[in-house]
Parts: structure tokens; sequence; C-alpha cells
């Protein structure tokens, strides 16, 4: 039986309670984990509910991101980075079997699944997303794993960072690599230290395929990830998102290619992404306002 069909025999009906909450539905699984939307039977309001359990020694791996997802989590507090709750662990002869972890609830859709249709919205979201970011630097933490289903957008148009997961300490040097394999930044694939340049090129690449549909290559020589890595000046330039797509504007084009720069030192800092993107947002608004309502430029 593969883990998959495991995990099936441990979905909770709606109507029962787990940790304290009752469960209204299922919102999604994970390699180790589902995701339940909850209600609190005496506050009555409403949560995510992230379930961990772990069947065998590999799942503790999982059991870790959460704690380190919950331990971030709780020192941020901003608009645009999902909200961490609290904690629950259940132990069997002392041991941590499962955990719990409350969350806000995001009523949206990550960008995976729906990506930005405009250049418009697409420059709107990214400087959420930028912002979210950068306050997270400023608190001495790295988020290590943006892509595109770790952003959800709420349909008045809030993005949100979520998945917190694989997020470390500024300059950390983490022992195996992590990271998602068509965004993962080449420090990453050589094990050396976690920065705020780390976000910018995952956050670059993250961008990169919501506007052209194509992924950038990476330090990863194969998709399996298993492949020797390459060093950084080995690594192909991606083509300009301009030559993809010649309704974009040069400057989007060129902010896009500046975050996925192998060189973590010529990469632009999160501030000044989250400025030129703002910028950018409100030139292609001001556009788009001088084009007498025309509808937005699509990226399609």
């Amino acid at each position: 039986m593969n883990q998959s069909a495991v995990q099936r025999e441990y979905t909770v009906a709606p109507g029962t309670e787990i940790a304290g909450f009752r469960v209204l539905k299922e919102l999604g699984t994970g390699a180790a984990s589902f995701l339940y939307l909850v209600q609190d039977p005496r506050s009555k309001q409403i949560w995510a509910l992230k379930h961990v359990r772990k069947e065998t020694e590999k799942d503790q791996r999982f059991l870790d991101q959460t704690e380190i997802e919950y331990s971030v989590g709780i020192q941020l507090d901003h608009p645009h980075i999902r909200h961490v709750e609290r904690l629950i662990k259940n132990r069997r002869v002392l041991r941590v079997t499962e955990m719990f972890l409350l969350l806000e609830l995001v009523d949206g859709i990550p960008l995976d699944k729906q990506p930005p249709t405009t250049f418009i919205e697409a420059a709107d979201i990214f400087t959420q997303v930028a912002d979210g970011l950068l306050y997270m630097h400023s608190k001495g933490f790295v988020h290590a794993d943006m892509k595109p289903n770790n952003v959800i957008v709420t349909e008045a148009g809030n993005a949100k960072v979520i998945d917190l997961g694989q997020s470390c300490a500024v300059g950390t040097i983490k022992e195996r690599i992590q990271g998602t394999m068509d965004y993962i930044a080449p420090e990453q694939v050589h094990r050396r230290a976690i920065t705020p340049s780390t976000d910018v090129y995952n956050l670059g690449a993250t961008m990169y395929w919501c506007v052209t549909g194509r992924h950038i290559p990476t330090a990863m020589t194969d998709r399996t990830g298993f492949g020797v890595a390459k060093d950084d000046h080995q690594i192909d330039r991606p083509i300009p998102p301009i030559e993809i797509k010649p309704n974009i504007t040069q400057e989007f084009s060129d902010i896009i290619l500046d975050c996925v720069d192998p060189d973590p030192e010529r990469r632009p800092t999160m501030e000044a992404v989250r400025n030129r993107l703002q910028v950018i947002h409100l030139r292609l608004e001001s556009a788009e306002r001088r084009a007498n309502g025309l509808p937005p430029e699509a990226i399609g």
C-alpha cells in the first residue's frame, strides 16, 4: 500500500472533533499531513488546522518542519504572511507522534492553480509578496521555499505567503539540500548560507513561471533532483521573459532576470525588488487608464 493510501485511512470525517476543534471539511493533503477547515466550539472562530502524523522514522522530518513553521510563524505578524496561532503535540510513550498546527484560514487560490492573468495583477501580487518577505527578513528569517503554491491570493486580491516549514534564520547552512527543484537557488543546492538573497532568487523563479509559463534553469542537472549539481557559472541563463511574452514591459522582464542571477551578490535586495515592482504596478495602472478604459493587457 502506498503512502497516500495509508494516509487516507486517517482522514477525519466532518463533525468529528480533533485537538479540541470541530472538523468542517478537508482542505487538502500533503506528504504526511492533512489540512482541515475547523471551528473552535467555544469561540465559534474558523481556522485551518494542519494535522501531521509520524508513521515511520522517515516522517520525523515532517514533524520537524511543522515545529519550525510554528516557531518562526509565531514571531511574525504581517498582512501578507499567514498567521500561525498554536501548536498542539500528542505523545505516545513520551515520543511525539502527531502535531496539530492551528493556522489562519486563507480563503483563496494558490498561484500554481490560478496564476495572474494580467501583468498589472502579477505586479500587484508580487509587490505584496516581496513586502511580506522583506518583513520576514527584518525579523531575522528567510522563507527558503518561495514558489507558486506557497502564495495564496484571495478573491479581493490579497496575497498571503504560506508554509514556513523550510524557513530558517538568516545565514543558516543546512545539512541537506532543501528547496523545490524548479525554484531552488544555487546556494541551496551547494549548501551554502541561506540569506534574504535566497528568497529573492526563489521569488524571481516564481515570477518567471507565472508570467511565462516556463521554469528557469537551476543548479539541479535533472528533474529528479539527484543529478550532479551545476556550479554557479555553469547554470544556463533563462530566456528573457520579454522574448517569450513580447507584451511584458522591459522593466518587468528585467527585474525578474535580475532576481535569478546565480551570484547572490549581484541580485537586488528584497527592498529594491519590492520598490521596483511597486513602480511597475503604478506605471501599468497609469498606462491602462490612458488606454481609455480598454481591458488590461493579458499575460497570455
